[in-house]
């Protein structure tokens, strides 16, 4: 039985199929310690980042990753080393697994980013942007508690149960003196897979969320320049209208450099705000799949973040909204003000115009009177010619003088000439029209 002939594939569609399984969430087991970091990079930093990667493997004695990927995981001994490539910036996931420590609660456990070389941790290509230590521990109700006091600041402690209440989740979105972050997540009876997935998404809430903050002090700098625009744009409304025909052309060239100053920087920022607002949406969306529910006396992560993310993102809307407002101010007193100047034009050529009228007007007029001159003077040429004429014909018996020949023909003459300049000017004049 021969195989049923396929029809042609889309280019695309093996790239297109794989999508769905890009960066899988990996199963975890507690108790593991779990360092994440994200490197705010641009695209040679982002090739480095390859190139870096592959320093770490060589020196295990491992092959380098596959060129052209985007997603690289690989298994160094007991650590666990996770590389994305992301449009702006590479993340690191570094886990490995925690042996509960003795005396549980009189000092952290250990950070993942204890196993790397310091200096190939240091070389990380980029700006770091986020740092978390995530420590997935399994619930213990009776030492619980001194950990967390002991890892997190109870003051600004935020916690809450995810995954239908079968964990919980504590941080307090702090910077230690090393730069990082921690968050504890005490593991309940959820499988490894759905571990792991609660786990991505806790690192890529905090991801998003240190993205998407990137927007807030470009919209504060854009503040000065937005109310600088918009009280330079008054002052020139305010000068059209009282200004006269002499002074619209100057008051056009600086309201065309004035739009041009609001779409540069709309040009600017407008990149940074839109991935803003879609970094945002991902910090919520990740919130909501988490699945909280509150822990007594303390703050969920999604009322922490709405609380103190909200402010951030109504600035950066804030900044778009005021942009767009003051791009359409400046295009309706632009329009207003071309409109003014090409009516002032129309006005100029129109009285260009009649004065053109007119001097066509006395044109034709001196050339009707330089037609009756010119007619006398045809006239008095061709009656010339007819006395020559006259002269020579006596010899052959023309039986007139040449003087009472001429006389004669004066009348015939000017009137054949007047009559055939008027039919050249009739013709001419249907022509042009």
């Amino acid at each position: 039985m021969t195989a049923p002939t396929a029809p042609p594939s889309h280019p695309q569609r093996a790239l297109l199929h794989a999508e769905i399984h890009a960066r899988p969430p990996q199963p975890i087991t507690a108790p593991q310690a779990i360092s994440h970091v994200v490197m705010w990079a641009d695209a040679p930093e982002r090739d480095a980042s390859h190139a870096h990667l592959a320093v770490l493997l060589q020196e295990r004695g491992l092959a380098p990753p596959q060129a052209g990927s985007t997603h690289w995981r690989v298994e160094l001994g007991p650590l666990r080393v996770v590389c994305e490539m992301h449009t702006e910036f590479v993340s690191w996931t570094f886990a490995t697994a925690l042996a509960a420590p003795d005396g549980l609660g009189q000092e952290p456990p250990a950070a993942a980013l204890s196993a790397l070389p310091g200096e190939w941790l240091a070389g990380l290509p980029g700006q770091c942007l986020c740092r978390l230590n995530l420590w997935v521990l399994e619930r213990r109700s009776h030492a619980d508690g001194p950990l967390v006091a002991q890892v997190l600041q109870e003051g600004t402690l935020v916690a809450s149960c995810v995954a239908g209440g079968q964990a919980e989740v504590y941080t307090d979105f702090a910077l230690r003196a090393d730069g990082s972050s921690r968050m504890v997540l005490l593991a309940g009876n959820l499988s490894p897979r759905r571990l792991g997935r609660t786990v991505q998404r806790l690192l890529e809430m905090e991801t998003y969320r240190m993205t998407a903050l990137l927007g807030l002090p470009l919209a504060r700098d854009a503040a000065g320049a937005l109310a600088r625009a918009e009280r330079e744009l008054a002052q020139l409304a305010e000068a059209i209208r009282l200004a006269d025909r002499d002074a619209e052309p100057r008051l056009l060239d600086e309201l065309t450099r004035l739009a041009g100053q609001v779409e540069s920087l709309y040009a600017a920022t407008h990149a940074r705000f839109s991935a803003s607002s879609a970094y945002f949406d991902l910090v919520a969306q990740r919130i909501r799949e988490l699945g909280e529910t509150p822990l007594a006396g303390l703050q969920t992560l999604g009322e922490f973040m709405d609380r103190r993310l909200s402010p951030a993102r109504n600035t950066c809307e804030w900044a778009v909204r005021r942009q767009n407002a003051l791009s359409e101010r400046v295009s309706r007193t632009s329009n207003l003000l071309r409109t003014r100047v090409e009516i002032a034009q129309q006005q100029s050529s129109q009285q260009l115009l009649a004065a053109m009228n007119r001097r066509q007007d006395m044109q034709l007029r001196l050339q009707s009177t330089v037609e009756g001159l010119s007619v006398a003077a045809i006239t008095y040429y061709v009656v010339g010619l007819i006395s020559y004429l006259a002269q020579g014909a006596q010899a052959l018996g023309w039986p007139w003088s040449a003087p009472a020949t001429a006389a004669t023909a004066i009348p015939a003459v000017a009137l054949a000439v007047w009559w055939s300049l008027r039919r050249m000017h009739r013709r001419l004049f249907r022509n042009m029209h």
